[in-house]
């Protein structure tokens, strides 16, 4: 299937969909991002300090040194 974006006068919008529509096209709603939440959500992203991710190099750490045993 291909994907086809075209520009119709507002007028003709609701007729070509229609004859879209009967011709078995998809039509897809086209998706608006809001900047302003966008933004809100980014901002909200927290922040580790070095402290925080002591305990991840921590256990890496303790990870590596495991030795599988011998059977």
């Amino acid at each position: 299937m291909e994907k086809l974006t075209i520009n119709i006068p507002e007028n003709k919008t609701a007729l070509v969909k229609q004859i879209l529509k009967e011709l078995g096209v998809v039509i897809q709603q086209e998706k608006r991002t809001d900047v302003a939440e966008a933004k809100s959500k980014l901002a909200e992203v927290s922040v580790w300090s070095d402290d925080d991710l002591k305990i991840f190099e921590e256990s890496k750490k303790a990870f590596d040194s495991l030795k599988p045993q011998q059977w």
